[in-house]
């Protein structure tokens, strides 16, 4: 079995895991990196951001955490952040690479039919209906991230999005049961955290919800995220205030209220720790063109 200490955290394959902007998409295909890994991608996770990776020719060898199949394309996989994977391809082999930031995923879950916190790995015909939409959006992606802008954004998610519930009509649905105790543990905390951030709940009853030990879930947030559970739980504070303030022209005070900060200056305090700088600031810099309306900047 892999051992979780032992596999590679990265970015993108081959580039030191980051901190990833509110939002985050990035498109490639897997032979524009052929110099990094010739074919071989070792095991390796990432530990913000999930993948949706479409093979539109060739074939080889797929790893997903202790499981292994030999696919020929068309195949679509979906791997949630940190699950290990990887793969070995010939040179005729090619595909699609779509990673989207954690936080974006979770936006995005209610609205698609594939369950997002499973691996999941596809493969059919070419001449099917669905499979031919599949290669369609996928294109549609690659071409739409090209061009970039504000707008291209909308557009992403969208196109993803049929992506993901396309994949659930194809049968995946339900996933692959491959993950580790730990990291369905980890899942389930995030799960919790996200219905319950805004709550301010302490750290005791995430424990009594999840049925287990302070020590098992500290060591499953560890494995996992890399993080204690308190540290996720700031995080996803963090997180759902970088959302609001990009993508909406909420104010400040109201936005700290949002997610559980009753003084706003206790708020800034918050954010200026774990950013550097101030909420204002951060939104000046990352403030969608269309939602620049005078006066809302607080």
């Amino acid at each position: 079995m892999i051992m979780r200490r032992d596999v590679p955290a990265f970015f993108v394959y081959g580039e030191p895991s980051r901190a990833l902007d509110v939002g985050f998409i990035h498109v490639e295909t897997v032979m524009e990196r052929r110099s990094v890994h010739f074919g071989h991608v070792a095991p390796h996770k990432h530990p913000l951001m999930g993948q949706i990776t479409y093979w539109y020719q060739g074939g080889g060898t797929y790893r997903i955490e202790d499981e292994t199949w030999n696919f020929l394309a068309p195949a679509i996989s979906f791997v949630p952040s940190n699950v290990v994977h990887g793969f070995d391809v010939s040179e005729q082999s090619d595909a699609i690479v779509t990673s989207i930031s954690d936080d974006l995923l979770r936006a995005m879950a209610s609205q698609v039919e594939l369950g997002l916190d499973a691996p999941i790995l596809l493969t059919g015909e070419s001449v099917d209906l669905t499979w031919k939409r599949i290669g369609s959006l996928l294109e549609m992606i690659a071409d739409e991230y090209r061009v970039g802008g504000s707008a291209s954004e909308k557009v992403l998610i969208g196109l993803i999005s049929a992506v993901l519930s396309l994949m659930a009509r194809l049968g995946g649905a339900g996933g692959l049961d491959a993950t580790s105790p730990s990291v369905s543990l980890g899942m389930a905390l995030r799960r919790a955290i996200d219905q319950h951030y805004k709550e301010d709940w302490p750290v005791g009853r995430y424990v009594d919800v999840l049925a287990t030990t302070p020590h098992l879930l500290d060591k499953a947030a560890r494995e996992v995220f890399g993080q204690t559970v308190k540290e996720l739980l700031l995080d996803r504070r963090l997180l759902e205030a970088k959302r609001l303030l990009k993508f909406t022209i909420r104010s400040v005070e109201d936005i700290g209220r949002e997610i559980g900060f009753d003084d706003p200056a206790y708020f800034s305090r918050f954010f200026r720790k774990r950013t550097g700088e101030t909420p204002v600031a951060w939104r000046r810099r990352h403030l969608q063109p269309e939602a620049a309306t005078p006066g809302t900047m607080q």
